[in-house]
């Protein structure tokens, strides 16, 4: 049985300024929790339901277990409904931009991305389509946002994600940089060539005006409908698929 300092504690990580405080994020569901044993992050605590202990053998012995009842494990889920484990990760230190190698790949760079699911489903697509970098603006939305890592199944663990002045990055990049704008070439005619970094802008207001002066191709998705814009996520799926459809030709 969790105690009330153990439950607050845990709860407290639901929030972005206690997770930087204590230097932790909520991972849960036993797909995502596994990817990330199995991966560079450093798992501190599993706090896990008895029928999922089976599944958790081996586990490293820095990683401290803790069978707990299903009722307590609603107490500390940020889910709606509880999936039988949730894990403590430790944040990973801040990176530099220097620290990314952004030539001869591409990288994405997300400019103002609020929404967590969006953010998520981004993280996702790069891992599926093997883009190893996601550069992110300050104001875009926490990659350790419990809604946004639940939304990553697990992809989280794989990507490099940063946060940076994005203009100041754009505007030193060596690559070309592409962004996803109305008035562009159309993504099927746009020479993407073998590296380059892919700008996605605010689901509302779109690439900010700085970040806009550092764009050397502007590319846009032809639609026929009536719709004003695409999700941001879809429209970062169609880059991906384009980006690898090149590459394989």
């Amino acid at each position: 049985m969790l105690s009330k300092s153990q439950i607050s504690f845990i709860k407290s990580l639901h929030q972005k300024k206690y997770r930087k405080e204590h230097g932790l994020f909520i991972v849960e569901g036993i797909k995502s929790v596994t990817e990330f044993i199995h991966s560079d992050y450093l798992v501190t605590d599993i706090y896990c339901t008895e029928n999922v202990m089976p599944k958790l053998a081996n586990l490293s012995q820095k990683i401290k277990l803790h069978q707990i009842s299903v009722s307590d494990l609603e107490r500390i889920t940020t889910l709606t409904t509880a999936q039988n484990i949730l894990a403590l990760v430790r944040l990973p230190a801040n990176k530099d931009i220097e620290t990314l190698d952004l030539n001869e790949t591409f990288s994405l760079a997300l400019d103002g991305i609020q929404d967590p699911g969006n953010l998520g489903t981004i993280i996702r697509t790069a891992d599926w389509f093997g883009i190893p970098n996601i550069i992110c603006s300050h104001d875009t939305v926490e990659a350790y946002n419990p809604k946004v890592v639940q939304a990553t199944m697990g992809s989280l663990s794989r990507i490099q994600v940063i946060y940076c002045d994005l203009p100041s990055v754009l505007e030193s990049s060596r690559v070309p940089v592409f962004g996803a704008l109305l008035d562009g070439t159309p993504i099927t005619e746009t020479a993407f060539g073998g590296e380059g970094i892919i700008v996605l802008g605010n689901e509302g207001k779109g690439i900010s005006e700085a970040v806009i002066g550092q764009i050397t191709n502007r590319v846009t998705i032809p639609g026929l409908g009536k719709a004003e814009s695409l999700n941001v996520a879809v429209c970062a799926s169609l880059f991906c698929y384009e980006l690898r459809r090149n590459i394989l030709k």
